[in-house]
């Protein structure tokens, strides 16, 4: 599945919410976020607008694995409402 080319460090932010992550410190254009949900996990999400695809996906690839999902299930949950009905999925 194909990566949204739009979205922004806050955005995803509150996406990973329905994960367990929250927001615990912000250093600069940085957020750290921490989930609890199987054992502890870290990653900082830089604020930047949009988020480079590739940085996007390296975040993403960390926290699917760490919730030990395939990394396509987790853009599918994210992301399927920002696309419009009756529009193919990439």
């Amino acid at each position: 599945m194909r990566l949204p080319r739009d979205v922004n460090g806050e955005e995803l932010a509150k996406l990973l919410a329905r994960y367990g992550y929250h927001i615990t410190r912000q250093t600069g254009s940085h957020l750290r976020l921490t989930t609890t949900l199987r054992g502890e996990h870290h990653i900082t999400v830089p604020l930047h607008s949009p988020l480079k695809v590739g940085t996007l996906s390296g975040i993403l690839a960390d926290v699917a694995d760490h919730m030990q999902i395939p990394k396509e299930t987790l853009v599918r949950e994210l992301f399927h409402k920002r696309y419009r009905p009756g529009r193919p999925h990439p």
